[in-house]
């Protein structure tokens, strides 16, 4: 009887006590914020999302809209992908990922128009167009749909803060030296202009952009040896 007692009270103790609750922000999940901004970058390193990385970094102010509409956009389809992962049919799994998406970009656009009308007016198409973009696509299929909800929102978060980043950088350097500006305000003294300054006009074509990109991803390469492909 004492043996079966104690081989009872083993069995308890592996179900219940032994299990230990992983911490919201352990190493593992910590990873998932903090690998896309450097080490698993969605546009430095897996090469995703260049089109509005092109599209929409001549000023700083709609590009760090964009990264902040993307990143809601992530959090919350991730989510609810992650909530509805073990009743998606596998046939169908992509036309329910679109369709989240698309309502989560729907909902913002109508924040955007609601309160920043200005910026929504500039971004014109390319906030709809956060529907087909492969980092927001390519989250859902590949981590949202096999993990847990507080994963997934980590991972949203982290890849979105990720090509955010990027996106700020390149405006950043596009719109200071293009326009001497900075969010629409000058930053560059008019003594520099007088001393014999110019903008450069050429940061202000799409064709820099990618170029910007570009010297960014050699940055990155130059500092992080692991990520230089071996022929």
């Amino acid at each position: 009887m004492e043996e079966k007692n104690s081989s009872q009270e083993k069995k308890a103790t592996l179900l219940f006590v032994n299990k230990e609750r992983e911490p919201l922000f352990s190493k593992k999940n910590r990873k998932l914020l903090s690998d896309p901004m450097d080490d698993n970058n969605p546009i430095t390193v897996q090469v995703l999302g260049i089109c509005s990385a092109l599209a929409i970094t001549v000023q700083l102010k709609p590009a760090v809209v964009m990264s902040i509409s993307v990143m809601a956009v992530m959090a919350a389809s991730n989510v609810i992908i992650s909530l509805l992962r073990n009743l998606i049919p596998n046939r169908i799994r992509i036309i329910v990922q679109l369709v989240v998406v698309a309502s989560m970009v729907i909902l913002v656009d109508q924040i955007l128009r609601a309160y920043a009308y200005d910026v929504s007016k500039e971004l014109s198409i390319f906030i709809g167009l956060i529907i087909t973009n492969c980092i927001v696509m390519g989250r859902l299929e590949a981590f949202a749909l096999g993990n847990g909800v507080w994963k997934s929102f980590l991972d949203g978060i982290g890849n979105a803060a990720g090509y955010g980043l990027i996106l700020i950088l390149v405006a950043f350097f596009r719109e200071l030296l293009g326009s001497g500006k900075l969010f629409g305000f000058q930053v560059i003294p008019d003594a520099v202009y007088e001393l014999g300054y110019v903008n450069n006009g050429l940061m202000l074509l799409s064709p820099m952009a990618l170029i910007t990109v570009g010297i960014l991803i050699w940055i990155q390469r130059s500092r992080n040896r692991t990520l230089i492909e071996k022929n």
